[in-house]
C-alpha cells in the first residue's frame, strides 16, 4: 500500500468547536472556547485541497450551524466541483432553512429516538420538535432537499430502534443509519477513559438490544429505508458485547487514513475521528501535513486489524481504489 496521500476524497471538517445541544454520550457541550474554521482560513487552503481532488466535504462538529459564516465556507468548496453535507443537531435547521437549501447538498441529522427519548437524551427541551421544525422548513425551501438520520444508539434508545425508524419516517427524512455509541476514545472532547460509571450508564442492557436488533431486521424495510445491512446492524451489539468481555473486539474494514482526514476548528489534522492528530495547518498545506515524516509513519504502522482503537472502533469508512462510491 501507498502510505503517501496524493488524492483524497473525503474531507471532514469542524468549522466550529462548539455545541447546542448536552448529550449523555458526548462532552462536545463541555467545550468553552469558540474555536472556528474562518473563511480566510479555508481560501488559504484551497489550492491544497484542489490538489488532493478532494470530492466530498463533511462539516461535522460541534454543531456546524453555529459557524459564523458557514454558508460562505460551502460555497467555496462547491465552486470547486466538492459536494458538501451537514451534520447537525437540527436546533437550527428552522433558522437557516433558506441558506441550506441554496448552498449545501444535504444535511444529516442526529435522531435518537421518538420525541421524549430523543429531548430527553439531548438534554435539550422541545429538541424533537425544533427538529421537525427544521426540516419542514428545508423542504418549503426545496422540497426535493435531501435529509438523512443518524441514530447513536446506547441505553436510552436501545429499545426504541424501530420507534426511531418510524419517526424519521413520519419527519419526512430520506433514510436512517444506526451507530454504536463510543465508549472508549478520546473522541468528541472526551477524557480517556471515561469513568466507570459513566461508561455503564450509555451501555444498553444486551439483552433488550439484541431483540430491538432482531426486530428491526424481521421488519426489514423494502426501500433500503434503513442504510446499514443486518450484519452491519448486529455488529452494534458485538460491539458492546466486546466492551463486556463477552467476545473479542473485532476492527471494521476501514481503510479511512487513507482516503480521508479530519481536520478540527482548531486546525489539528487527524487519520479519522478516533485517533489522535498527526500535525496541524498552521505547519503547512493540507498535502504537506497530510505526507509529514509523522503522518506516513503513523499510516505505515497502523494495521487495522490489529490496532487496539480500530478494533473498538463503532465506525468504518472504506473506499475501494479508484471507486466511486464510498462504503460506510
Amino acid at each position: 500500500m501507498n502510505h503517501m496521500i496524493e488524492r483524497l476524497p473525503i474531507l471532514v471538517l469542524q468549522p466550529h468547536g462548539r455545541c447546542n445541544c448536552r448529550c449523555v454520550m458526548c462532552d462536545i457541550w463541555k467545550v468553552t472556547g469558540a474555536s472556528e474554521i474562518a473563511a480566510t482560513d479555508l481560501e488559504r487552503h484551497l489550492a491544497g485541497i484542489e490538489q488532493l481532488g478532494v470530492e466530498w466535504a463533511v462539516f461535522t462538529g460541534g454543531e456546524p450551524l453555529m459557524h459564523s459564516d458557514l454558508f460562505r465556507l460551502s460555497r467555496m468548496l462547491r465552486a470547486r466541483g466538492i459536494r458538501t453535507t451537514v451534520l447537525s443537531s437540527g436546533l437550527l435547521l428552522a433558522r437557516h432553512a433558506a441558506q441550506i437549501a441554496a448552498d449545501i447538498d444535504d444535511v444529516i441529522v442526529s435522531l435518537d429516538g421518538p420525541g421524549p427519548v430523543h429531548d430527553e437524551i439531548r438534554g435539550v427541551p422541545r429538541a424533537f420538535e425544533l427538529l421537525a421544525e427544521g426540516v419542514r422548513a428545508v423542504h418549503r425551501a426545496s422540497a426535493g432537499f435531501a435529509i438523512s438520520a443518524r441514530c447513536t444508539v446506547q441505553s436510552r434508545n436501545a429499545a426504541h430502534l424501530a420507534e426511531t425508524v418510524e419517526a424519521a419516517r413520519a419527519l419526512g427524512l430520506r433514510s436512517i443509519s444506526f451507530l454504536a455509541a463510543d465508549l472508549a476514545s478520546q473522541a468528541f472532547n472526551r477524557p480517556s477513559p471515561w469513568p466507570t460509571a459513566r461508561q455503564a450508564g450509555v451501555t444498553p442492557e444486551l439483552a433488550v438490544l439484541e431483540a430491538e436488533i432482531e426486530r428491526l431486521i424481521a421488519a426489514w424495510p423494502a426501500d433500503g429505508y434503513i442504510l446499514e445491512s443486518p450484519a452491519k446492524l448486529r455488529r452494534i451489539a458485538a460491539h458492546f458485547r466486546a466492551h463486556l468481555g463477552i467476545e473479542t473486539p473485532t476492527a471494521p474494514r476501514c481503510n479511512a487514513p487513507w482516503v480521508s482526514a479530519v481536520v478540527d476548528a482548531n486546525g489539528d489534522v487527524r487519520p479519522c475521528f478516533f485517533h489522535p492528530p498527526f500535525g496541524n495547518l498552521a505547519e503547512g498545506s493540507l498535502p504537506k501535513v497530510l505526507n509529514s515524516p509523522r503522518a506516513v509513519a503513523f499510516r505505515q504502522g497502523l494495521t487495522v486489524s490489529d490496532d487496539p482503537v480500530c478494533r473498538r472502533c463503532v465506525c468504518s469508512l472504506y473506499r475501494a481504489p479508484d471507486a466511486r462510491r464510498i462504503a460506510c
